[in-house]
């Protein structure tokens, strides 16, 4: 059986992108390896940043025992690329609209939506941001709509 371990997100700027997961987030970083790795674990979720550029630019700090394979080992480059976000990162909250307010006066990431309803199904109330590289965030919880409007 295979088990889930965490999620990399290669960056472009470690210590912007640390800043922003903390903020978010609301915990320090669990455990970090220079300024290349960082690791926070929160609610069962790790999620991990990679400094792209590290391994590139310090290689007398780094070991390798491995063939290089561009496609894997290239973070500098995946750093590099363009961000297509076909991942999003979702969080959830029992107070949308508190936790709404909180990121709103962090002023952290980009892009902030209003919170937003869905329902294709299941009703969903949410919200969106981009972290530092352009990944998105989706923050989504309980939520009740002012005067019983939906929008």
């Amino acid at each position: 059986m295979i088990e889930f371990g965490s999620i990399y997100l290669i960056v472009r700027d470690f210590d912007k992108s640390v800043d922003f997961y903390k903020k978010l987030l609301e915990v320090d970083v669990s455990a970090q390896n220079k300024t290349r790795f960082a690791i926070f674990n929160t609610g069962g979720l790790c999620l991990c940043i990679l400094n792209g550029y590290f391994d590139r630019d310090n290689p007398d700090k780094v070991i390798e025992e491995r063939k290089y394979n561009p496609l894997y080992d290239n973070f500098a480059a995946t750093a590099d690329a363009e961000n297509n976000r076909k991942v999003v990162i979702n969080l959830g909250t029992s107070d949308l609209a508190k936790e709404y307010e909180r990121i709103k006066a962090l002023n952290i990431g980009s892009d902030l939506t209003d919170i937003r309803y869905i329902n294709a199904g299941t009703p969903y109330w949410y919200f969106c941001l981009l972290d530092p590289d352009g990944n998105t965030v989706e923050v989504a919880g309980g939520y009740t709509p002012k005067n019983g409007c939906l929008l």
